[in-house]
């Protein structure tokens, strides 16, 4: 029978300079307890938990802490606002892996019907670039036609009946993770002249930036402070101080040199 005490033995005494490479150890339960604990928590396990956990457990600590704070936690948009967000987000990243939050869209009032609505303005929010190309390169020809206008038409169209401060949140962070700046924007604009919540707006966008990449939120945040101070939005005060606030640049900006930094 395999002694770890006997196996030990037979190595030898450690160098003290071997320490920095070797694994801790850990008992032989220790890990399984660990992740059966995260599995107990989240409702699931997936194998990045366990990677991590083996490998960098205080990394796994912070990061368990983030996500929980963004996703599990309810801030300002109710638990079927968000996960209709989530439902939206996953569809437009084809997340296959995101299954579990299909019983919280369900359990928290959504329906098929809704779903189809989701779906509906995700393929179309998917295809804003070609909106997006009739206004760049045929314009010319089209003088009477307006890219946005038409977006959002045919976009509020599709989301028909469900909230439009919804939908356009939900859109805006679709666009997060499609990295189409113009139609996020669009978004932008269309969420505040439909009312849309400046805290659930942020929300949403905060849920994207794990599917979407941090860097595209970072961008996301800078499209939406220039529509801020732009004048093309009708922003609290909490959020123009925020976006009128110099030295948002990123090191590009605090070096002297141009673009933006993540």
């Amino acid at each position: 029978m395999f002694s770890l005490s006997a196996a030990r033995a037979k190595v030898g005494p450690r160098s003290p300079h071997s320490r920095a490479t070797e694994p801790l150890y850990m008992p032989e339960n220790s890990l399984a307890d660990q992740l059966a604990e995260i599995r107990r928590k989240r409702g699931y396990l997936l194998p990045h938990h366990g990677l991590m956990k083996v490998a960098m457990p205080e990394v796994l600590e912070s990061y368990d802490a983030l996500y929980s704070r963004l996703t599990l936690s309810q801030r300002t948009l109710s638990k079927h606002e968000h996960e209709f967000v989530w439902m939206a987000v996953l569809i437009a990243m084809h997340e296959a892996l995101g299954t579990h939050h299909i019983p919280r869209y369900l359990d928290n009032g959504g329906t098929i019907e809704e779903l189809d609505r989701i779906l509906a303005i995700t393929a179309l929010a998917k295809g804003s670039d070609c909106h997006e190309f009739v206004a760049a390169h045929w314009q010319e020809h089209l003088p009477d036609y307006n890219g946005e206008r038409s977006y959002i038409g045919a976009f509020d169209a599709a989301a028909a009946p469900v909230s439009l401060a919804l939908a356009h949140t939900a859109g805006a962070a679709v666009h997060l993770c499609t990295g189409r700046w113009e139609s996020f924007a669009w978004h932008i604009r269309a969420a505040y002249a439909n009312n849309a919540n400046e805290d659930g707006l942020a929300e949403a966008l905060s849920l994207a930036m794990f599917p979407g990449s941090v860097p595209n939120f970072v961008e996301a945040a800078e499209v939406w402070r220039e529509q801020i101070t732009a004048g093309a939005v009708n922003a609290s005060e909490a959020y123009t101080t925020w976006a009128t606030l110099t030295g948002q640049g990123g090191f590009n900006e605090a070096s002297g040199k141009t673009g933006h930094t993540d």
